[in-house]
């Protein structure tokens, strides 16, 4: 029995990704078609706010799992939650989550946390009743006390990041629909840039059209780009992941990191996600000339070091970047979401 069990489970981890050309074993395991709308790629029927604050959706801890190396900067965990079904959504949504009690203030319920969706609608198990989040855990540094200061710790984060098989969380959503790919055309070109945590969406993408047999997959003839920047190696999150994924399909996928901590930009200093970005800056205008789709996700202090290195480039290139910029958003090329 025991040999019969690592067989299927080995087959279950190469089928996550399988190439493009389907292995023969591959169909024994049921494709991931059966939550998509018709065609696959039609927005019109994205599921948003179906659960509210006054009426949440109770979901159940599956796991609980620290993501990071010993030397990562504070600690991130993959967060898996069982909604049997009931919670669709689509990649590039986000769940509200409503930690449990009340705040010293006033006695009113925490408010409702927004945190990105770090699974394809088929969930981690592809059985479309999970999903999962990527959360960091919140905490403040008292220079004073020379250790964290629990008071002032995260609320939410510090609770999923405790959190136990079988817990219950409060969640409402899904929420949005900026981040979403558009798939209409599979030749689309993205582009996705992260630091941390924002990453969460962008896994979501990146098992859809590399790790799972959808009808996104099997259409897919574009590339899609990913930018993570973090401190170090150790903060890396879901590396062996797009490891795989690029091995597999190396004329669709792409990786490239900046580790602040441990690379120089070509000026000596930190390297940072802009730094990163701007290495590759005239094929990545070429590309957004030619319709591709860009992604921001992560802290709102990523964005105007972004912003400045593209106008720079674009001041360098001869172009008016308010209106090369006002061109993307009004095509749609242009998604941002921060917090």
């Amino acid at each position: 029995m025991k040999t019969a069990f690592a067989f299927a489970t080995l087959l279950a981890s190469a089928a996550a990704f399988a190439p493009q050309a389907k292995p023969a074993f591959n169909t024994q395991i049921a494709a991931q078609d059966f939550l998509e709308a018709e065609p696959y790629y039609d927005q019109s029927t994205v599921p948003v706010n179906v659960y509210k604050n006054k009426a949440p959706f109770t979901g159940k801890i599956v796991s609980t799992k620290r993501i990071v190396g010993p030397k990562a900067t504070g600690e991130t965990c993959h967060i898996i939650i069982d909604h049997e079904g009931d919670f669709p959504y689509w990649e590039g949504q986000s769940w509200g989550v409503m930690p449990p009690g009340v705040r010293e203030k006033d006695g009113k319920p925490h408010s409702v946390r927004l945190y990105s969706i770090a699974s394809s609608r088929y969930g981690d198990d592809m059985t479309g009743k999970t999903g999962s989040l990527c959360v960091r855990r919140a905490t403040y540094w008292c220079p004073e006390l020379k250790a964290d200061d629990p008071a002032k710790k995260g609320i939410c984060s510090n609770f999923l990041c405790d959190t136990k098989p079988g817990d219950e969380v409060q969640m409402t959503g899904p929420a949005g629909k900026v981040m979403l790919m558009p798939e209409e055309d599979p030749k689309t070109d993205l582009i996705m840039v992260a630091t941390g945590t924002g990453i969460a969406p962008y896994r979501g993408f990146i098992r859809r059209l590399f790790a799972e047999d959808t009808p996104a997959a099997s259409a897919y003839k574009g590339e899609a780009w990913l930018f993570l920047g973090v401190a170090n190696s150790d903060a890396l999150l879901y590396d062996d992941e797009f490891q795989e994924a690029k091995k597999k399909f190396p004329d669709n996928f792409r990786i490239d990191y900046a580790l602040s901590r441990e690379q120089e930009n070509k000026k000596g200093g930190k390297m940072y996600i802009q730094d990163k970005v701007e290495e590759y800056a005239d094929e990545i205008f070429t590309k957004l000339d030619n319709g591709a789709h860009i992604y921001f996700c992560g802290l709102k202090g990523m964005m105007p070091g972004i912003q400045d290195m593209l106008k720079g480039v674009a001041a360098d290139k001869g172009i008016d970047y308010d209106e090369w910029l006002k061109g993307l958003k009004k095509s749609k090329q242009w998604h941002v979401e921060v917090y």
